[in-house]
């Protein structure tokens, strides 16, 4: 399975999971900002000013959004994300 595509907040956002080698890449976004697993760059979402938080540790959509913020852009704290709230609440923001 390349590509797996999950809808989210009633299709308001959408969680998407790509097989790589060795890890999967797990992304889940929202219209004002996004929730990437550790294999994105968080440094990379601030140099474009993108709002987005890391969440560490996760092979699903599922665990993305149940898993705790470990990382976030200025962006994404502009609009209330912290460490620490997971990613189904940093999401929200992003609606």
């Amino acid at each position: 399975m390349p590509l797996t595509e999950t809808p989210l907040f009633d299709g308001r956002a959408g969680g998407w999971i790509i097989d790589l080698p060795g890890a999967p890449l797990v992304l889940a976004r929202a219209a004002n900002g996004f929730v990437m697993c550790g294999f994105l760059d968080v440094r990379s979402a601030d140099k474009f000013q993108c709002a987005a938080a890391v969440v560490r540790g996760v092979k699903t959509v599922d665990d993305l959004l149940a898993k705790p913020v470990t990382d976030v852009s200025a962006a994404a704290t502009a609009r209330g994300v912290t460490v620490g709230m997971t990613g189904r609440q940093a999401l929200e923001k992003f609606l």
